[in-house]
């Protein structure tokens, strides 16, 4: 009699040396969730705690391989991308995940650590909307990305603070009609002290959550908060549950965050394991 097997996820993304972000980032959010993960790697990251230094993609025909050949074997109940590398690996990737459309997609491409984008990053930010924005269940991103992508098909003008409040509202809608089903922005500006995450759908506002900012500079909070709503999605809660309950484990998860070397904390995803020791 076999096994109950936990759920499996199938994640595109980047390798960290430092864990903090990328593909080691989901699979300890991934296991802390009850999930097994599947690692494709699209890219390795040079850096340490301070900085990404530099991405070096993996060509496309070697994503496609990992991914293809792992899927013909195990039952996948959900996909998570993270960044792709290049815009070969994001043309590959969706493809892939076009083949199994009742899986749920989270997105998470962005990684704002990397600040030396290279003169592919355009395309590669266009690549991202038209391929595979328009297949996800749920794109995270910050609002500092959503604006640098809405400059992919407007005018950047310059605008107040309640200009740019509506233009945020605005450029969600564009992307959900584009065919993304949710879409959670991160990293909006609240009250002194706090940040606010918001989910939107085709009818708007799904839900806003305040937290409080916590003291420090933290490297691999997305990642977190990506792999776990795509875990939870996996474990079979719909989206807004799972976004709420994705952010309440990030939340611990940077309260216990480990300085680890001279950089920025890393947060810890086993910290309910040490809790219970």
């Amino acid at each position: 009699m076999q096994n109950q097997i936990s759920p499996l996820i199938l994640s595109f993304g980047a390798s960290d040396p430092v864990a903090a972000t990328g593909i080691h980032a989901d699979l300890a959010s991934f296991a802390a969730m009850g999930c097994y993960g599947l690692p494709v790697i699209t890219a390795i990251l040079t850096g340490d705690t301070s900085q990404i230094d530099d991405l070096h993609p993996l060509d496309g025909d070697l994503v496609d391989e990992q991914a293809r050949t792992v899927l013909e074997d195990m039952p996948v109940l959900a996909f998570k991308v993270g960044q792709a590398g290049s815009v070969e690996n994001v043309t590959v990737i969706a493809e892939i995940v076009s083949d199994y459309p009742e899986l749920p997609l989270v997105l998470d491409p962005f990684n704002a650590a990397l600040t030396e984008q290279g003169p592919e990053a355009e395309d590669l930010v266009l690549a991202i909307r038209e391929l595979l924005i328009p297949q996800a269940s749920l794109l995270m991103i910050s609002a500092v990305e959503l604006s640098r992508l809405a400059e992919t098909w407007k005018e950047n003008t310059e605008t107040d603070a309640e200009a740019e409040t509506e233009d945020l509202a605005a450029d969600t809608m564009m992307l959900i009609e584009s065919g993304c089903e949710y879409i959670l922005v991160t990293g909006t500006a609240g009250e002194t002290g706090e940040v606010v995450n918001t989910l939107y759908n085709e009818s708007g506002v799904v839900r806003r959550d305040t937290w409080q900012r916590l003291p420090g500079s933290h490297a691999g909070a997305g990642s977190t908060l990506s792999a776990a709503i795509a875990a939870l999605l996996a474990n079979g809660l719909e989206i807004p549950e799972a976004v709420l309950e994705a952010q309440e484990f990030t939340h611990a998860a940077l309260s216990h965050a480990q300085r680890l070397g001279m950089g920025r904390l890393i947060p810890d995803r086993y910290f309910w394991a040490r809790e219970a020791s």
